[in-house]
């Protein structure tokens, strides 16, 4: 390794010395970046329709307010009174199955998702889910 230091080096070095601007700390802006904003609404004792509507309202503002990552809590349907009337689908008018169903079909709330994915067990585990929104600036 040569030890010399050139002239041109010495010159930037003093420069950089005596100017005021600033280096920005990478290890700062990064974290920022990394860092996700969530917001999580909990479903319990909601009616299908109820929980659709608050849905729907609770991420379109998510979006507006430039919120990454939404955590839908529906619960299991272990204590749904669903279970009791033999007309309705044990399946489809629990709110673990309907709420997904109904944001996938809402193309007004898939134009600002770009994903939706099972929640990890801290959050709800198989009695919520994640909505992963776009950023504002990618919508048209």
């Amino acid at each position: 390794m040569n030890d010399k230091i050139s002239e041109k080096d010495k010159k930037d070095w003093e420069n950089f010395i005596s100017s005021k601007d600033k280096i920005p700390n990478k290890d700062f802006k990064s974290k920022i970046n990394n860092e996700k904003k969530s917001r999580s609404i909990d479903l319990h004792g909601y009616t299908l329709e109820q929980a659709n509507k608050t849905v729907e309202k609770f991420i379109l503002k998510a979006f507006e307010d430039k919120i990454n990552k939404i955590i839908i809590v529906t619960g299991k349907g272990i204590h749904s009174d669903v279970e009791k009337d033999p007309y309705v689908s044990k399946d489809l008018s629990i709110l673990k199955y309907s709420v997904p169903e109904f944001i996938y079909n809402n193309s007004n709330l898939m134009n600002v998702i770009n994903e939706i994915q099972d929640a990890k067990i801290e959050d709800g585990g198989s009695g919520a889910f994640y909505v992963l929104l776009k950023k504002k600036s990618n919508i048209r």
